[in-house]
C-alpha cells in the first residue's frame, strides 16, 4: 500500500506542476483574473494533498487499514475538489456547461477534511490509550 500511495503522491504533485505552469502560461490569455486565481486554488490543493499523501505513505505509526482509508478519502477528494475547479475555471472553454457538476466541489473538500480528520484521530485516540 505504501508503493501505491507514494506512486499516487508523485504522479499528483507533477500534475500539479503541469498543471500550474500550463496556468500561468497558457490560460493567462484565456482566462480572467478571477478564473485564473480559481485554477490556481485546484492546483495548490492538489499539491498540498500530494505532500500529504507523501507523508502518509512514509510514516510507520499508522495501519495499513488506515493508511487505506486516509489514501482513497484523498484520492477520491483530490479528484472531485480539484478536478472539479479546474473544470469549472475553464468552463467557457468547452461546450458543456461544468456548472451543472459543481456540487462535487464541496462534497471533494469535504473527504479530504474527512482525511484529515482520520489521521487526527487515529493519533488522538493512540494518546487516550497511552
Amino acid at each position: 500500500m505504501d508503493k501505491k500511495i507514494i506512486t499516487t503522491a508523485a504522479v499528483f504533485g507533477m500534475i500539479a506542476i503541469i498543471l500550474g505552469a500550463f496556468g500561468a502560461h497558457a490560460l493567462k490569455n484565456v482566462l480572467s483574473i478571477d478564473q485564473l486565481v480559481t485554477f490556481e486554488t485546484g492546483v495548490k490543493y492538489q499539491m498540498y494533498h500530494a505532500l500529504f499523501l507523501l507523508f502518509i505513505g512514509t510514516i510507520t505509526d499508522l495501519t495499513q487499514k488506515k493508511k487505506k482509508q486516509i489514501y482513497y478519502l484523498t484520492l477520491s477528494g483530490v479528484v472531485l475538489f480539484s478536478g472539479s475547479i479546474y473544470l469549472l475555471a475553464t468552463n467557457h472553454l468547452t461546450p458543456f456547461d461544468f456548472k451543472t457538476i459543481g456540487f462535487v466541489t464541496p462534497i471533494g473538500g469535504l473527504l479530504l477534511i474527512i482525511a484529515w480528520g482520520a489521521l487526527f484521530l487515529n493519533y488522538f485516540n493512540k494518546k487516550s490509550q497511552n
